[in-house]
C-alpha cells in the first residue's frame, strides 16, 4: 500500500488523531457491512441455501 504523506505542519499528535479516526471509519462501515448481511439473511430466511439450482 502506497504511504500517503499527511499535509506539510501536521503535528504528530494531529497525525495520530488522524490515523485513530480513520481506524474507526473503517471500523464503522465494516460493522455496517456486516449488519446488512446479518438483516439480509435474516429477512431471506434460514433456508436461502436450500433450493435447488
Amino acid at each position: 500500500m502506497a504511504d500517503i504523506e499527511p499535509p506539510a505542519g501536521m503535528s504528530e499528535e494531529q497525525k495520530r488523531r488522524q490515523r485513530w479516526r480513520n481506524i474507526a471509519i473503517a471500523l464503522a462501515l465494516a460493522a455496517l457491512a456486516v449488519l446488512f448481511f446479518a438483516a439480509t439473511i435474516v429477512r431471506l430466511g434460514g433456508n436461502v441455501m436450500n433450493r435447488p439450482l
